[in-house]
């Protein structure tokens, strides 16, 4: 009994330090977030020239209840007959990544190692949620501004550069999909 005492003293204080942990990531970015959340909700509101909402709401079928935003910056019917991803798809897209505030934070300009410098390759199905979905609308030679609220970015753990609850603003060109899987 004395030996497992002091394993279950160190049990309850490594739970009790990850409740601690997972509050104070809440509490630590709580400016950060509720930034982020009135900017997503400023664009969700965003309206064009005419009235319209400025960006098109994709809401993924295998996550009813979140979204991401789309605006495409190329006339659509140019790009009709054009292929679109499927999940197992690989796509290759040219993308220009910023937080909220407009900071750079990651560039396909970087990428060297698909053969086409600026070129980044990937399955779909291996990217961040909301880019996924966003990209399962768009046709090859669409051009997209693309906003991926949080929940379906890199959450509350953030990544790198990303901080916790950091929406993404994604400007990316679906350029190409090779090796295409029809879902025939």
């Amino acid at each position: 009994m004395k030996k497992l005492l002091p394993v279950a003293v160190a049990a309850i204080a490594l739970a009790a330090a990850c409740t601690t942990d997972s509050k104070s990531t809440w509490q630590q970015y709580e400016q950060w977030r509720n930034a982020n959340n009135s900017w997503l909700a400023q664009m969700q509101s965003k309206k064009d020239e005419s009235g319209q909402p400025y960006y098109k709401t994709i809401v993924p079928s295998w996550a009813p209840g979140s979204f991401v935003l789309v605006h495409y910056f190329n006339d659509r019917k140019l790009t009709e007959g054009n292929l679109s991803p499927l999940f197992n798809s690989t796509v290759d897209t040219r993308y220009w990544l910023h937080d909220y505030e407009g900071t750079p934070v990651d560039s396909s300009t970087l990428v060297t190692s698909t053969g086409t410098k600026g070129v980044y390759r990937a399955q779909l199905s291996s990217l961040i949620p909301g880019w996924a979905a966003a990209l399962s609308d768009m046709r090859c030679g669409d051009t997209a501004e693309i906003i991926v609220p949080y929940a379906l970015a890199y959450g509350d753990q953030g990544s790198n550069a990303l901080r916790p609850y950091s929406n993404l603003r994604f400007n990316v060109r679906l350029v190409d999909i090779p090796y295409y899987e029809t879902n025939k």
